[in-house]
């Protein structure tokens, strides 16, 4: 007797960190905003400095933090001790140096914005898609498989770089920033609208946000992955055996058919 493999009915998609690598961009923000904010005129980023940021990019939950990253790598702060207490080095920073992060914050957003109003076309250059995922997509759209994305990013934004790339999602199909909606939320109104006998599988590489999801007593029905190619880290994806209800998932099992991502 064949065993059926159950497929979703709907893919939800974390965008940053599962569809598109947004890693030069978010460094290259954090710099200038860094330079504004220790008043540099001179200082150089060097290749070292950007690539421990992008080892350490998974430690950041909230914008204020990626300037402060930068500020510990150059304060000499090793790796190891910002992947095992970086909130409490974050907070130490802020506090040593008189700083507060919702202004901090503002000024990573600002700096965003005013790059985005004087360059949109050079700021979507520096978001790169992994390898895979925009055929994967194309091929979603075609298929009895509803795609839709959920992000912290803006939808516009990500509808820009999707069309660059011949992807025309429905601007419902894209919930980004501006819903003001945490994803167990957003999965939440997903399922009320499609009704009984929805399934939803949910991709994301943030294991804090499945972990959140997985808490949710109406939402135990969503398959949740752990994107294993995203902003995580190896300790992350050793944890998921741990957590049974979230499966890890590499780039080849997303590029291949459903029936193969749970094994």
């Amino acid at each position: 007797m064949t065993m059926t493999i159950k497929t979703p009915t709907l893919i939800a998609l974390d965008f940053d960190g599962v569809l598109c690598n947004g890693l030069i961009e978010y460094f290259q923000t954090a710099w200038r905003t860094y330079s504004q904010i220790w008043q540099l005129s001179d200082e150089v980023q060097s290749n070292d400095l950007v690539e421990k940021f992008y080892r350490l990019r998974p430690v950041i939950e909230i914008g204020w933090e990626m300037p402060v990253l930068i500020r510990a790598l150059i304060l000499g702060i090793g790796e190891e001790a910002i992947f095992e207490e970086w909130q409490a080095i974050a907070q130490k920073i802020v506090f040593e140096e008189g700083l507060d992060r919702g202004e901090i914050g503002a000024c990573l957003d600002s700096t965003r914005d005013e790059w985005i109003a004087k360059d949109l076309e050079g700021w979507l250059s520096l978001h790169q898609f992994y390898p895979g995922v925009v055929e994967r997509l194309k091929g979603l759209m075609v298929s009895e498989v509803k795609p839709v994305i959920i992000t912290t990013k803006e939808g516009r934004f990500v509808r820009s770089l999707l069309q660059k790339e011949g992807i025309n999602l429905p601007q419902a199909d894209i919930i980004g920033k501006e819903s003001k909606c945490p994803k167990y939320e957003t999965l939440r109104i997903l399922l009320a609208k499609l009704g009984v006998g929805t399934t939803i599988w949910f991709v994301e590489d943030r294991l804090k946000t499945l972990l959140s999801i997985g808490k949710q007593p109406d939402l135990q029905e969503v398959e949740l992955f752990l994107a294993d190619w995203g902003y995580n880290t190896q300790k992350e994806r050793n944890s998921v055996v741990e957590n049974p209800p979230i499966h890890l998932l590499s780039s080849a099992q997303f590029s291949q058919d459903f029936s193969v991502w749970k094994v």
